[in-house]
């Protein structure tokens, strides 16, 4: 979509009755949570089949609840249909998009297709996958924040890496596997491939990289453009199935374990998590640069939420934090609020969707919502 069409849609809103949309899944509670603490309206795109949560459990009843409506549609991707954008638009929606509504929808149909206004950047979450051009790895680069080796070929392959590949059953996920020479790894892909876990088209789009051995953080921001200034919301580390069960197994039942299963990396959950004030300084300053480098690559850059999520390593001495992969959207842990950062900036700890409702509504008040939305 153009942004001057964006803007005439903006400049269309009734102001005072605005609803934060969201797709039923991924973050979207956290987000109708904030959204209602702020005044807002809320909606929740369902599918057919899996809108409980937000039409029952969480619907807004008796003082209750933070989902005000809820729109089933068929599959996720119905919401670029034109009787579903009538509706978010004739209730003067923000979506406020996430990892689902980029994983169930076509990228093309959402840039270009979607009338309603996206608070974020709606032109760079294409860019968290691997087989684009100059996608996040580019990013980081060009924002000169450590990344793990790249072997762009697993001949290559000289020391211990961690191949991601997309599961042959949900492309969204990813079939992790250990390698550390190639015959390592053609044999350990013969088996994926043998059993149907991985196709043949996708291992030769999987990424290698070095494995960095380090404690696992995500560091999950908010940068506003209203006040140019980038926040430290949370930070958080994945829980994984089945991993996390086996790794609460002594050694020698973790050995038994895997003669008749292997390990596998499916997100499940998050673990809120916090990291030593010594390294603070170091998260603000990569999490700086990544801004930096993306308002020159993609202007105006990002807006609002979005996370660096990798490991902080200690080499030769020092620590040093070394970013695994990018988030160019709400990340997908409410969890985040729990740990203290946002809380030393406003006093208690603000969930981001209180932080992305109180932008919303700043930008409103100011008549400032097409710097926010796209």
């Amino acid at each position: 979509m153009k942004q001057s069409d964006i803007k005439k849609t903006l400049e269309g809103y009734n102001k005072n009755n605005l609803a934060i949309g969201v797709l039923g899944g991924h973050s979207a509670l956290d987000v109708c949570r904030g959204a209602k603490k702020m005044g807002f309206n809320t909606v929740a795109v369902c599918q057919k089949g899996r809108e409980k949560t937000y039409s029952e459990h969480y619907f807004s009843r008796n003082g209750k609840g933070c989902v005000d409506k809820v729109i089933v549609v068929d599959k996720f991707s119905d919401i670029v249909k034109e009787d579903v954008q009538k509706k978010l638009l004739e209730m003067n929606t923000i979506f406020v998009h996430n990892r689902y509504f980029w994983v169930y929808c076509d990228f093309k149909d959402i840039e270009n297709k979607f009338r309603v206004p996206i608070f974020g950047t709606r032109g760079m979450v294409r860019l968290e996958e691997r087989d684009v051009p100059k996608n996040q790895y580019y990013l980081l680069e060009k924002a000169r924040i450590r990344i793990p080796k790249i072997f762009k070929s697993p001949k290559d392959i000289n020391k211990l890496a961690l191949v991601k590949v997309a599961e042959a059953s949900r492309e969204y996920e990813r079939a992790f596997f250990f390698a550390n020479n190639f015959n390592d790894f053609r044999k350990k892909s013969e088996e994926l491939l043998k059993n149907k876990i991985i196709t043949k088209k996708d291992l030769n789009k999987a990424v290698i990289e070095e494995f960095i051995l380090g404690a696992q953080v995500n560091f999950n921001f908010f940068f506003s453009v209203l006040d140019n200034e980038l926040e430290l919301m949370g930070t958080d580390m994945r829980r994984q199935t089945n991993l996390d069960g086996l790794l609460r197994l002594p050694a020698t039942e973790q050995i038994e374990v895997l003669k008749h299963q292997k390990p596998k990396m499916v997100e499940t959950g998050h673990v809120a998590v916090t990291i030593k004030e010594s390294l603070i300084e170091k998260a603000f300053e990569i999490g700086q640069r990544f801004i930096s480098a993306t308002k020159r690559e993609h202007p105006p850059g990002i807006i609002g939420p979005f996370a660096l999520q990798g490991a902080v390593a200690a080499e030769d001495g020092r620590e040093e934090i070394v970013i695994f992969d990018v988030s160019m959207r709400i990340p997908g842990s409410p969890g985040t609020m729990f740990t203290p950062y946002s809380g030393y900036l406003y006093g208690e700890s603000m969930s981001y969707g209180e932080r992305i409702a109180l932008e919303i509504k700043k930008a409103a008040d100011s008549n400032m919502l097409d710097f926010i939305c796209t």
